[in-house]
């Protein structure tokens, strides 16, 4: 989508163009927030695209029109190039099929391509076509936002099941390693909002591991207080989304359930209007490129926080998109900019890994619009190796300070470091004139049995404290 991968990740005339033609930095600044899954290759791209248009010879593949965005796809990055990407970076791929356009058959081909083991005209192409070796794929996403209307291909549940079930079975005879993420709601707002997910669900049986969900947040009201309370409506949908993958698999008498992969969420409204999300022939479109303020730094904490409370049922969840298209960094011809979401994802790079917490809260409660009073803090915490506790917190005042202390019952802490972001304006921004207007700064929080710090208002907090 618009400049995600070509001008984004993918640009040979960069001068920063490494030798497979990707740009250094990006993968430099992609690299500071550790991403371990990534998602390829669309959205709304994938319902019409073929995947044997992106391999093979890249002088003598197809350039094709791209009905998703209204441009072109000349597919000089394909599934090679994808594949030996994820290589150089770690991350595990993640691929979407075409369930659209596409058919079952051309699904499980492409699991053949990149997985298959046995001697087959197929995995010939790809000996033929890898120059790096075989990066196999573990995770494959059953079409995308097939409730829809706006989806190439949108169906009724019922069809979609059908498909999808034909397509899990044919893929998982092919490499019965993979999971499969069936499609689910795309928007609550939709009027088929978890009946589609039901359905479907119940269509694909048990082929199905994961069930996909999407959200995108927005303050299309300009209201900076209420905008600060809507990750409560992340919380809302896990639980109602978990309510019908546990209903599923009630109904199958089954004990192996589904778990939900939350495989697209952001913050997404200044460039979400249908002018600005076509590109009418150009190529590469500059489409939906975001420009994220504190307060959307602050709510994307909230979804990150959101996962790790729910982690026993989210267990894979996928940032739209990391260059460029509401994404966390931005390119203007050999120059990037990290954005202030850029500074939120990174708080918890290196405070991700353990087990996360249930967690009481005791203090001053904030109104919504939308959801009543909550709590001004919105926090979650991970115990690691039972040694260091991981603390997040987002103050939702907008004009309030906050001392929030820390009880671990039965656990002594003593701060290892503490970082905050903060801004005494909430809607500034990190723009190319000034790239670090919103910085995460060190913070102090004091030692003892119960810590305590001081939030200023709309901030966010990471801090980490050793335990004994």
């Amino acid at each position: 989508m618009g400049r995600a991968v070509y001008e984004g990740v993918f640009d040979p005339s960069s001068v920063h163009a490494d030798e497979y033609g990707c740009r250094s930095d990006v993968l430099a600044a992609v690299a500071e927030l550790d991403f371990t899954v990534m998602r390829y290759p669309g959205g709304n791209f994938v319902s019409n695209y073929h995947w044997r248009d992106g391999v093979g010879p890249v002088d003598t593949r197809p350039t094709r029109r791209e009905l998703a965005w209204g441009t072109i796809e000349p597919n000089t990055f394909g599934t090679n190039e994808f594949l030996n990407l994820c290589q150089r970076t770690g991350w595990s791929p993640m691929f979407a099929v075409n369930l659209g356009t596409g058919s079952p058959e051309e699904a499980a081909d492409w699991v053949e391509y990149t997985n298959g083991s046995l001697a087959t005209d197929i995995t010939g192409e790809r000996e033929s076509d890898s120059k790096s070796g075989t990066t196999k794929v573990p995770l494959w996403c059953l079409g995308n936002e097939m409730d829809g209307p706006w989806q190439i291909g949108h169906m009724p549940a019922s069809e979609y099941g059908s498909k999808a079930r034909q397509a899990a079975h044919m893929m998982k005879l092919v490499d019965p390693s993979i999971e499969v993420v069936v499609s689910g709601t795309s928007l609550p707002d939709n009027p088929t909002y978890l009946d589609w997910d039901r359905e479907a669900l119940e269509a694909v049986g048990g082929f199905a591991d994961y069930l996909s969900t999407h959200r995108y947040l927005d303050n299309w009201s300009h209201d900076t207080a209420a905008f600060l309370t809507s990750g409560v409506a992340v919380d809302r949908q896990i639980a109602e989304i978990d309510a019908v993958c546990r209903y599923v698999a009630g109904r199958r008498r089954s004990s192996r359930r589904p778990y939900i992969a939350f495989d697209e969420w952001n913050v997404w409204y200044r460039t979400r209007n249908r002018s600005g999300m076509r590109a009418d022939g150009t190529f590469p479109a500059h489409l939906v490129e975001e420009v994220y303020d504190l307060q959307d730094a602050l709510v994307c904490a909230q979804f990150l926080m959101s996962f790790i409370r729910n982690a026993d049922v989210v267990k894979i969840a996928n940032i739209a998109q990391i260059v460029n298209v509401i994404a966390p960094v931005l390119t203007s011809g050999d120059n990037l900019l990290r954005q202030s979401i850029f500074e939120a994802l990174s708080m918890f790079v290196g405070r991700r890994n353990g087990t996360s917490l249930n967690m009481g809260y005791d203090g001053s409660l904030v109104p919504s619009p939308d959801f009543g009073d909550v709590a001004m803090v919105d926090g979650a915490a991970i115990l690691s190796n039972d040694q260091e506790l991981h603390i997040y917190a987002v103050n939702r005042s907008v004009d309030e300070s906050v001392d929030l202390q820390i009880n671990l019952s039965g656990g002594h802490l003593e701060t290892l470091s503490v970082e905050l972001l903060h801004h005494s304006d909430p809607t500034t921004q990190n723009t190319w004139e000034n790239p670090n207007a919103v910085r995460r700064v060190p913070g102090e929080m004091s030692n003892g049995p119960q810590p305590v710090v001081t939030l200023p208002p709309h901030s966010f907090l990471a801090a980490t404290l050793s335990v004994s």
